[in-house]
């Protein structure tokens, strides 16, 4: 396929996520299951206009004014890929599958390709009803923080410590060109770059089968090392999920100690059983949601995890269609999920033991004021620094995450080059 024939399927595609309000991955594989002329560089060009239209959603809507699919498409090609009006004419016009030619206000937004009059929320590409929120929370830094989470995001992997050593693995995959990282001593990155490229199947190669990696954003990887989780530890990860941080704290752990992963949804937790034998762990037992499921392990534990339930704005950059449908009404729900998180999970954590509250988000309701809402209702448990855990682990000279008081820390991808998440720990001084 051209480039012409490619625009073509981002728009078809742009529209039935648009119109059917569906998830753009699942969108793109039925239209490659539909569309078995197209090679995976196809999928992959046309997958990367889509995901590019829509991180810049915003502004890309302002620059052309019209949002429809077919306008941020070309949006994307501009001022993404970095193609001329003229270009995108010439290539429309050698291509028999691309769109009808460009129309003149088309053109001169094109050619216009300025943001200086446009609003904070347009220029920062976040929903107009957080751009409050956004200002709060980053200050001086609001707009480059807000921008950081409309760019392409890397792939990185977490070496598998049980099976490999990050050498090893970097030399498996030394055809991929992976680079170390700034934080986690055990991620490898493959960076993302612009246009049609094309991330690596890392997941395709032989070494993934063998469980000498897994793939997991470095941002991730940090909380579950800020976890600290010792040898001879008895954690409860309560929302374990498919059990990326599960996993992760076994490496660490050395196979020792004992780890429980639990999750209100059986469905969540299903994939972490083949991750579990792949990967080598055997310091883990998954707990089904039923009643009385974790009653033998209450008062028990040394960590307890509340990976919670959460908006997702710190993975905006993988998921950008979620930006767009995020509400307020939404917002509210996940925190009073999270309130509930925290109640139950609190009585499984001993008297001297940690309860380890992390999210995937950048908002404030859902983090430093969860936090101090819950210890103002429960004063037998009492904020750690997690800064302080922070320095000791990576230094004073690493990239510094957000903290307003060196008690809880955000991670995001202009502070930290992460995905987006928040982390704080609190000890229970009951006795």
């Amino acid at each position: 396929m051209k480039l012409g024939g490619r625009l073509q399927a981002a728009i078809e595609v742009l529209e039935e996520v648009e119109g059917r309000k569906r998830p753009v991955a699942e969108a793109l594989k039925d239209w490659g299951r539909n569309h078995r002329f197209a090679g995976s560089g196809d999928r992959s060009a046309i997958g990367n206009i889509v995901y590019d239209a829509l991180r810049r959603r915003a502004s890309h809507g302002w620059r052309m004014g019209d949002d429809s699919p077919r306008a941020l498409a070309l949006a994307a090609l501009a001022f993404d890929w970095g193609n001329s009006a003229e270009q995108l004419q010439a290539l429309m016009a050698e291509d028999p599958h691309s769109p009808t030619a460009l129309s003149e206000k088309e053109i001169a937004a094109i050619e216009a390709k300025s943001l200086k009059d446009a609003p904070f929320w347009v220029r920062g590409d976040i929903p107009e009803w957080l751009e409050g929120t956004f200002m709060e929370a980053f200050e001086e830094e609001a707009l480059a923080e807000a921008q950081a989470f409309s760019c392409r995001p890397p792939v990185d992997i977490r070496v598998n410590s049980l099976k490999a050593s990050i050498d090893k693995v970097e030399k498996e995959l030394s055809r991929f060109k992976p680079k170390h990282t700034n934080l986690s001593p055990d991620c490898l990155r493959f960076a993302a770059q612009s246009g049609d490229y094309r991330q690596p199947n890392i997941q395709g190669d032989p070494a993934f089968r063998k469980g000498f990696y897994e793939i997991q954003d470095e941002g991730s990887q940090i909380v579950s090392r800020l976890i600290f989780p010792r040898k001879s530890d008895q954690v409860l990860d309560y929302c374990a999920g498919g059990g990326g941080k599960t996993l992760a704290m076994a490496a660490q752990m050395e196979n020792k100690g004992q780890i429980y992963a639990y999750d209100v949804d059986a469905a969540r937790l299903a994939p972490i059983v083949d991750r579990l034998s792949r990967a080598g762990v055997r310091n883990v037992q998954t707990r089904t949601p039923n009643e009385g499921a974790l009653d033998d392990l209450i008062g028990r534990m040394d960590r307890v995890v509340v990976d919670a339930p959460c908006t997702g704005t710190g993975t905006w950059r993988r998921r950008p269609e979620t930006k767009w449908k995020l509400s307020e009404d939404q917002l509210d729900k996940r925190v009073e999920e999270q309130q509930i998180a925290l109640a139950e999970a609190r009585q499984f954590v001993r008297p001297g033991g940690f309860l380890i509250y992390i999210t995937c988000s950048v908002i404030p309701m859902e983090n430093e004021e969860q936090i101090y809402g819950f210890l103002a209702n429960n004063p037998d448990f009492e904020l750690v620094s997690a800064g302080e855990v922070w320095q000791d682990l990576f230094g004073f000279d690493a990239p510094k995450p957000w903290s307003s008081d060196m008690m809880s820390v955000t991670l995001t991808p202009q502070s930290t080059a992460t995905d987006g998440f928040f982390f704080a720990v609190m000890e229970c001084r009951g006795s």
